[in-house]
């Protein structure tokens, strides 16, 4: 679907970098049960997106998304809890999965969602190469500069956090 999607003249504003990147991430989410309904509207996102969500389940939680902005810019954002649990993993990666955690982007402003206390339910904390990041989950994980050579590097990172669970065998 999204393939035939890229083809049409109406997404003609996205460079074949991108074009080549969505279809292998695609390709390469499709084949750990992850799915998307195709190329929608990006509402505040950009000006269009793919949402991957768990095939089969009826939760509709988003696990990645891909942001198609105005100029073209393809931008892939995943979601991700429990940073701390895959550090050692993090501090491992190549530059352009760990700027994902450890840049400027999306540091946490301690904006009007900060309850009394200092808490926020909105604030990811977690520690990188000895390093406290606070970041707001509105605008964490996300990876620009993406091409489809790096696809390995970012689906060993979702695998750290969403790794295929072996099907218990039925007894009986």
């Amino acid at each position: 679907m999204i393939q035939e999607q890229l083809s049409l003249c109406s997404y003609d504003f996205i460079p074949s970098t991108g074009k080549r990147f969505i279809a292998a991430f695609d390709s390469a989410m499709r084949d750990r049960g992850y799915v998307a309904g195709g190329i929608t509207d990006g509402y505040c996102w950009g000006k269009h997106m793919v949402i991957y969500t768990k095939e089969g389940v009826k939760s509709k939680k988003s696990y990645a998304r891909i942001y198609i902005k105005e100029g073209g810019e393809v931008v892939l954002r995943m979601y991700f809890s429990n940073i701390d649990n895959h550090r050692a993993y993090i501090e491992m990666t190549p530059s352009h999965v760990k700027q994902a955690f450890t840049g400027d982007y999306g540091v946490c402003g301690h904006c009007h969602n900060q309850k009394d206390g200092g808490a926020c339910m909105h604030r990811k904390t977690y520690t990188i190469d000895h390093v406290l990041y606070e970041k707001c989950d509105g605008f964490t994980f996300e990876f620009h500069d993406v091409c489809a050579e790096r696809i390995a590097d970012y689906m060993a990172l979702f695998m750290q956090f969403y790794p295929v669970k072996k099907k218990k065998a039925s007894t009986g």
